[in-house]
């Protein structure tokens, strides 16, 4: 007979397992969904500590008003009602490398900069500088964006970033993927010749990266965090529906042009 080995769920007729606990006695009423998620991707229960800050990571993610994620899912909604599924799954296929894909992108970007260090990681500011200067000029000459650099709307400067800086010392949990994203902001006005924010996608790669969480599972997080904000889209949407005029929006003004062959 195969074998399928878990450390995950397991039931037989009269208990249920998870991670080797009592679902109904040890993790029901005990565990907090966070601490749980952590838990369940790592196969180890995350410290007060990391809880705080995978948490904050959660909630910056979580919702961030009417992207393109949210739009898909209510317009999804208003299409397909009796599929509440449908909707959260069209809002969640939308996380790619403009909106939730850049914390897998920044997570990347540091973790392989990261990893060409011999010798162990800078021990002061300026050698991080030193570090992200060379990473920042690196990108640039091979024609690629800086994940984590920029904000379409917090120009000056994103809230969510210096937060959850200020929560990951706080909690003893800054590690190197946040003291070079932080080296990053600093040096790269140098070589772009203007002041970008680090932004709060980013921020969260990085700490997610610090925190040892598989950096294959990056953009999970980040649509676990989406989840519950398509939830909150959605729910808004029963109350104080958008969609329809959205919808009609496009519909009814829209312009007829001469077809245009795509020229590639």
């Amino acid at each position: 007979m195969p074998d399928y080995p878990t450390a995950l769920g397991a039931s037989s007729p009269d208990r249920i397992t998870l991670l080797g606990r009592d679902l109904a006695e040890e993790v029901m009423g005990e565990v907090g969904f966070g601490e749980l998620a952590f838990w369940l991707a790592t196969q180890r229960r995350p410290a007060k500590g990391e809880i705080r800050v995978f948490e904050a990571v959660l909630a910056a993610l979580a919702d961030h008003g009417f992207t393109p994620t949210a739009i898909t899912a209510r317009l999804t909604f208003l299409s397909a009602p009796d599929s509440v599924q449908g909707a959260l799954a069209a809002g969640l296929l939308g996380g790619g490398s403009r909106f939730l894909g850049v914390t897998e992108d920044c997570g990347r970007f540091l973790h392989d900069v990261l990893a060409g260090v011999e010798g162990g990681h800078p021990a002061d500011d300026a050698e991080w500088d030193v570090l992200a200067l060379a990473a920042v000029r690196s990108a640039r000459e091979a024609g690629r964006l800086v994940p984590g650099l920029g904000h379409h709307v917090h120009k000056q400067g994103d809230p969510r970033t210096a937060r959850l800086f200020d929560i990951a010392h706080e909690e003893g949990v800054s590690g190197p993927h946040l003291s070079l994203f932080a080296a990053i902001g600093r040096v790269h006005p140098r070589v772009l010749g203007r002041t970008l924010p680090l932004n709060g996608a980013g921020v969260c790669g990085a700490a997610l990266a610090d925190l040892g969480l598989p950096l294959e599972l990056l953009r999970a997080f980040a649509l676990l965090a989406r989840t519950a904000g398509l939830i909150g889209q959605l729910a808004e949407e029963l109350r104080d529906p958008v969609a329809k005029d959205i919808f009609l929006s496009v519909d009814l003004n829209n312009r007829s042009i001469p077809p245009r062959p795509f020229d590639g």
